[in-house]
């Protein structure tokens, strides 16, 4: 079901306020603890023993940023980067982006950037091997704008071809929590289910515009 980051959970000390939570406008707002925000489209809701929860999906694109590590003169590595070094090139890739008329935000969980993507050319694609305990699977990325440096260091900006998605619990008067990939798990037989009902439904209706 894509790319899932459901390693962390929302439990951060700023007030939560329940408009965050819009259910009837098919929409929720989740932070994460640096209180940086992400606006959630709510792709559907069910109650599976007797607690609710939802399928969540990013109004705006997840990006990433990658170091670009010359291994040789014929291969490069891509090396996604964490917050401090984010911290370093944010302005820098915000510019080039903005020559594409995206504006690159600094949200929850992920990078976002607002705007309409750029058409894909299939040889552009950026397959990336992603390893887990049970398997090795690929990730499809497609660029955006061109490669930039900062610092003397090369980068280049991604977004996933895949939907990425977030299974957050609901919980009434509270900020939606995202599973730990335990608590996944266990609900995970039960979700199945209702993913594959939905995505037939999805690929029918092709909205994800």
């Amino acid at each position: 079901m894509g790319s899932n980051n459901l390693g962390s959970n929302n439990t951060g000390s700023f007030e939560w306020d329940d408009d965050d939570l819009d259910l009837d406008q098919g929409q929720i707002t989740i932070y994460d603890d640096d209180g940086r925000s992400l606006d959630c489209f709510v792709e559907f809701s069910l109650t599976l023993q007797g607690q609710d929860y939802a399928l969540l999906r990013p109004v705006d694109s997840p990006v990433e940023i990658f170091a670009v590590i010359a291994e040789d003169e014929e291969e490069e590595t891509l090396v996604p980067l964490d917050d401090p070094e984010i911290d370093v090139v944010f302005n820098t890739a915000q510019v080039i982006l903005e020559e594409q008329n995206l504006t690159l935000k600094r949200t929850a969980l992920t990078l976002t950037v607002e705007g309409e993507l750029p058409e894909v050319e299939q040889d552009d694609i950026l397959n990336v091997e992603v390893e887990s305990e049970e398997d090795t699977t690929f990730e499809e990325y497609q660029p955006l704008g061109c490669n930039f440096f900062c610092r003397e260091q090369e980068y280049t900006v991604y977004t996933p071809m895949s939907p990425t998605l977030y299974v957050a619990r609901l919980q009434p008067g509270q900020q939606p929590e995202l599973l730990s990939p335990q608590d996944f798990q266990h609900i995970q037989p039960l979700l199945e289910e209702h993913l594959v009902e939905h995505f037939a439904h999805f690929n029918q209706e092709d909205d994800w515009e």
